[in-house]
């Protein structure tokens, strides 16, 4: 019997799972009441711990009423209840059901102690209409994958003991034990794409193939497991390519990937780095613009929160850029400047007490046609070869304070490079420049000075 085959799928999963606590999230309509309900009957799951949540969107006229009918209901079978009020924001590029989602779960994830269960009531229809919303927005196996019985949430673990029972099954329960439940209008709004597949949809699917739902769930099963193979093979492909600084990627390495693993790689890359990743036509412009341009190109793509850019044999993963005005300037006597936009602070380390420099010190950036003299004797350097020879991405080279003295000439790039001039400043205070950006401004990697004090003035 239905009731029996619940009962039964929980108490199976249940010896799987680690031995902690389950939190049920519960809305009040029938498939959070049936799964609370089979919660509280089973002696397992009372002995680990059970509490539920019940997150209220305030999106409707009558949800401070439903709170208080969903605390009956758990008070009825003795499962303590937390209410939870949230303010749902309408995130850019999700509609109010998607931002909703949104807001419950990171609700939840604030409750969740270490390693608890959190149950949720997803079923077999519910993983059907997935599969098919996944298929319409032209998702890869692991949208189609849709949900997974058990995956990490939080400091927890997501997990959907009713995966693999229909809609009906749920019913059947709930008449059985005479629950009561909520019903939300909301569900009967077909302008929402998943209300219109489940009332207009999926019956006409049924009507002409019976066995749908579970075909198609066992689809998502089979993508599922293909899925999580790519995963594993995409981390060890991103492991290989990855250059010294996480937020670089060897290009060519990455175009040579197998179509199935370039996407995935992609998106772990950038995923790790926090960044935004991109739509499926981006990606596909990425790998376009980066099989077509010359050597001498520096082809970058950009969607919102990224920017994607190749330098010589490396794509650089960045959140979009500022550049500081060229007309900024400013007077610099050694003691911390603080520089426009992320470019964080420029000073000078070893004035000690009172002590000043002997000649008033301008700050601007990059306007072009720079040089220095390096080292005693040496030749007048261009700032642009000087760039190149480093490896030091074009998009960085404006954001790196420069300092001139009196007479606006180039003493110093940030605390990159020193001139002779810059030295014999220096070096009888036993001072250095050093440049601090903000947390996410452009250090180009593994800054140094190019030369030491003592063979500048050699």
């Amino acid at each position: 019997m239905p009731f029996r085959r619940i009962r039964d799928l929980i108490e199976a999963a249940l010896t799987e799972l680690p031995q902690t606590p389950v939190l049920a999230a519960f809305s009040g309509g029938l498939d959070s009441a049936v799964l609370l309900h089979a919660l509280a009957e089973s002696e397992a799951v009372r002995a680990r711990g059970l509490r539920a949540v019940h997150v209220d969107h305030g999106l409707h006229e009558d949800s401070e009423i439903w709170a208080r009918r969903c605390r009956e209901f758990a008070d009825s079978i003795g499962v303590e209840l937390i209410v939870r009020a949230v303010d749902v924001m309408r995130s850019p590029g999700l509609g109010l059901e998607a931002s909703a989602r949104r807001a419950r779960y990171a609700a939840i994830e604030t409750l969740i102690s270490p390693g608890e269960i959190v149950a949720l009531a997803h079923h077999r229809d519910d993983q059907a209409e997935t599969v098919l919303l996944k298929l319409l927005r032209g998702a890869g196996p692991e949208g189609i994958g849709a949900m997974r019985p058990l995956r990490r949430l939080g400091r927890g673990f997501a997990w959907r003991p009713l995966l693999l029972l229909p809609r009906a099954a749920l019913r059947e329960y709930a008449d059985h034990h005479r629950l009561g439940w909520i019903v939300d209008p909301s569900n009967a709004d077909q302008t929402i794409d998943r209300n219109y597949l489940r009332m207009q949809v999926m019956p006409r699917i049924s009507a002409r193939w019976p066995e749908a739902e579970s075909s198609i769930a066992q689809s998502a099963a089979w993508a599922r497991a293909a899925a999580e193979f790519i995963e594993a093979e995409a981390d060890r492909a991103l492991a290989r390519i990855q250059g010294l600084d996480p937020s670089t990627l060897h290009f060519r390495e990455w175009l040579s990937l197998p179509t199935a693993l370039r996407d995935p790689v992609l998106r772990r890359w950038l995923r790790a780095l926090e960044l935004p990743e991109p739509t499926h036509y981006q990606a596909a412009e990425l790998v376009r613009q980066l099989g077509e341009a010359g050597e001498d190109r520096q082809p970058c793509v950009r969607w919102p929160g990224t920017e994607v850019r190749r330098y010589r044999d490396l794509l650089h993963a960045l959140a979009p850029l500022q550049f500081p005005p060229l007309e900024w300037v400013a007077d610099f006597d050694g003691r911390p400047l603080q520089l426009p936009l992320d470019l964080g602070i420029l000073h000078i380390e070893g004035l000690e007490g009172t002590a000043r420099l002997p000649t008033p010190l301008r700050v601007r950036f990059r306007r072009g046609g720079e040089s220095l003299r390096l080292s005693s004797g040496g030749r007048t350097r261009e700032l642009r070869d000087l760039f190149q020879e480093a490896g030091i991405p074009p998009w960085k080279r404006g954001r790196m304070p420069l300092v001139f003295d009196a007479d606006d000439a180039l003493i110093a790039v940030a605390d990159v490079w020193l001139s002779e001039a810059g030295a014999a400043l220096l070096a009888p205070l036993g001072a250095r420049f050093v440049w601090t950006p903000a947390a996410g401004g452009a250090r180009p990697a593994g800054d140094h000075l190019a030369i030491d004090l003592a063979d500048a003035l050699s």
